[in-house]
């Protein structure tokens, strides 16, 4: 059961109109980094999750991200107010209500225009929201790992969007929902530890004749080593070595047939074979340069 309290998490003052930044803030409204698709993640984790202390906390941090998309939408409805009334009332010429609300020099007048200045479930560029975004595969040592990474993207975003704008109560919205994508982290890294073991994950051991090897497949200047590629827990792999097929097999793709489906391919690679003498015509050479003249070919 949903309750719906109408005070914001966190309020939204905003100094002024403004259609361009309105624009901008859709990429953490229905961007792929944003709350929707934050709060859709942890909502179908809750759902399936087995353990009740995970299950809480993916529910509450889901519920919480839908507070923020409020507040994002809030922001981006602000800044639209200006631009919203003059478009739906036609108060000023053509040329100066297009000028202002392509002031921004981005897709302002799209959101303005389709949208009426609302906050609709699209990205900064105008890219519908989709539930591709959410990446949960239903192992908990994945999905907890793919969290962190989305709080921390979700997190950079807010960065970047708060460089963008010297109003000071949008500043300070976004310095929040940026605080809380850390807050987020860590008990989602907390969550992560508290499974022994989390590495690797899933059940299935990894094969112990890979599991610690690095293979050196980029070469030439810039090479480096760390311990990321190298040192006593990695069997590094350089050169041709590194070109051998691990397994000692031949490196081929091999495949067990009947009598009859070997037949059958052989009759089809005679019938498609190419021929390895002669040199046949193109299409793509009639007309173009010929071999001793340098004319272009004409027709008899």
């Amino acid at each position: 059961m949903f309750a719906h309290n109408k005070r914001l998490q966190y309020t939204v003052r905003v100094a002024g109109p403004n259609p361009g930044l309105a624009n901008l803030m859709l990429e953490q409204f229905g961007g792929p980094q944003g709350e929707l698709a934050a709060a859709c993640r942890y909502f179908t984790q809750a759902l399936a999750e087995e353990d009740p202390g995970r299950k809480d906390m993916l529910m509450d941090i889901a519920t919480e991200e839908l507070s923020h998309l409020e507040v994002i939408g809030n922001i981006v409805v602000m800044l639209n107010k200006g631009a919203k009334g003059k478009l739906a009332e036609g108060v000023e010429e053509e040329g100066l209500l297009y000028k202002d609300i392509t002031a921004a020099g981005n897709d302002s007048h799209v959101t303005q225009l389709l949208y009426g200045g609302g906050a609709p479930l699209v990205n900064s560029a105008g890219v519908p929201w989709t539930s591709a975004y959410v990446d949960t595969i239903g192992e908990p040592t994945a999905d907890l790992r793919s969290n962190i990474a989305a709080e921390a993207r979700a997190k950079i975003v807010y960065e970047r969007l708060i460089n963008l704008t010297d109003d000071a109560g949008v500043r300070e919205a976004l310095g929040f929902l940026m605080t809380r994508e850390i807050a987020h982290q860590k008990s989602f890294e907390k969550a992560l530890y508290s499974i022994k073991p989390n590495f690797p994950p899933g059940k299935a051991p990894g094969d112990p004749r890979f599991a610690n090897v690095y293979f050196n497949l980029s070469r030439g200047p810039g090479d480096t080593t760390g311990p990321w590629n190298d040192g006593e827990q990695w069997d590094r792999r350089d050169n041709d070595e590194a070109l051998v097929p691990v397994d000692g097999g031949a490196g081929d793709a091999q495949v067990e047939l009947s009598a009859e489906q070997q037949s059958l391919l052989d009759q089809l690679a005679a019938r498609t074979a190419s021929a390895q003498d002669g040199d046949p015509l193109t299409g793509a050479e009639i007309g173009s340069v010929d071999a001793d003249g340098g004319k272009k070919s004409k027709k008899n």
